[in-house]
């Protein structure tokens, strides 16, 4: 699910020249000689489909890579990313020496993307959890994203009785986080698990993954159990196929 970009077609649209790949192969020498080694070398090549309709290797780059590659490129066409950047980064060392402002970043992305404020609030509180959560992990022995998935998987599978890759499916998720795509109640559930799960890892001083596992499915449990209760007593299943993916658009037939 990883994006990867043709080199020669976007230096092609921003630069305009008539010969891209000219183009592109002094700019990997110039690039090599200012030290930027590593991103020529991350510039791999790849099959795409050519102008002729044929397959043909072409030198390809990832979203960051392409980023580093734009800000090296001399042209009034590029300007309008490169201050883009600018504007991120500065927005990032400003979220360093308040984290407030990011979390009201967060908010407006997550509004203009139409979620409701109500649902918004949750999420945030939701990220807020996890922080905390991880927080906890951190110092008492989880070191790799394999870990976090682990120990992540243990809350979920109690909590759902799915882990994550299992949930995404349902929801018809790819690459998209799981939790934007939950309802209320499934947030709720969530929250409920990772912050049981913090306590019980804070109360037991838990050391080490063995440990720390058994607090995730422990703390998973008790959200578990709290969602069958729900079911229960509703009747409704709180585990949901709903997601926030684009609907498609239904052509309607012209009028004869």
């Amino acid at each position: 699910e990883k994006w990867y970009f043709s080199v020669v077609d976007v230096l092609e649209v921003l630069t305009e020249s008539k010969n891209p790949a000219v183009y592109w192969r002094v700019l990997k020498k110039r690039l090599q000689d200012e030290g930027a080694n590593e991103t020529v070398t991350k510039c791999n090549g790849l099959k795409m489909r050519a102008m002729d309709g044929k397959m043909r290797l072409t030198d390809v780059a990832d979203t960051e890579t392409m980023f580093r590659l734009i800000q090296s490129i001399p042209s009034p066409k590029a300007e309008p990313f490169k201050r883009w950047l600018a504007r991120v980064g500065k927005e990032r060392l400003d979220e360093i020496e308040n984290p407030e402002l990011g979390m009201r970043r967060t908010k407006a992305l997550y509004e203009k993307k139409g979620y409701p404020k109500e649902w918004v609030e949750k999420r945030l509180r939701g990220i807020a959890v996890r922080q905390k959560l991880t927080d906890e992990w951190d110092g008492r022995g989880a070191q790799t994203d394999s870990d976090y998935a682990i120990l992540t998987n243990e809350i979920m599978t109690g909590a759902f009785d799915m882990d994550v890759e299992h949930y995404k499916k349902h929801k018809q998720l790819k690459k998209q986080n799981l939790r934007d795509h939950m309802t209320d109640l499934e947030l709720i559930i969530t929250m409920l698990g990772e912050a049981t799960t913090t306590k019980i890892t804070h109360d037991r001083d838990s050391r080490g993954m063995p440990k720390l596992q058994k607090d995730a499915k422990d703390g998973g449990a008790v959200a578990g159990r709290t969602r069958k209760d729900i079911e229960n007593q509703t009747g409704v299943k709180v585990i949901s196929g709903e997601n926030y993916l684009p609907r498609p658009q239904v052509k309607k037939n012209p009028k004869k």
